[in-house]
């Protein structure tokens, strides 16, 4: 079962409000590096549940969400705070980078 939140045009600004650290996945079907990184994504899901919100953005489906924050490759991953981007990376990286973003994020909020 799935731990990642699927994020769209109409929930995005209510999931991102969240003062918890939340790490979105913009992806598409079609991308073959969002496929690689995909299953990692859903690992650092369980990882952090209850530390941090992991979701995923599918920029076909959703336009809006996608053009306000200029993703033009993907996968894009960005990660918010707040309501505010704190951390970017763009390209599928290996697990340890992403988890070490959130990590940041997680010791800057105690």
């Amino acid at each position: 079962m799935s731990k990642t939140i699927e994020i769209t045009d109409a929930n995005f600004e209510q999931i991102i409000a969240s003062d918890k650290p939340i790490l979105v996945d913009f992806w598409a079907e079609w991308c073959g590096p969002c496929k690689m990184i995909g299953p990692v994504v859903e690992e650092l899901a369980g990882e952090y549940e209850g530390k941090a919100i992991v979701g995923k953005v599918d920029v076909d489906s959703n336009p809006e969400v996608s053009a306000k924050f200029g993703i033009r490759s993907i996968p894009t991953l960005l990660v918010f705070k707040g309501g505010e981007i704190v951390d970017k990376q763009i390209g599928a990286v290996p697990k340890s980078v992403l988890a070490q973003k959130l990590d940041a994020q997680i010791e800057a909020s105690v």
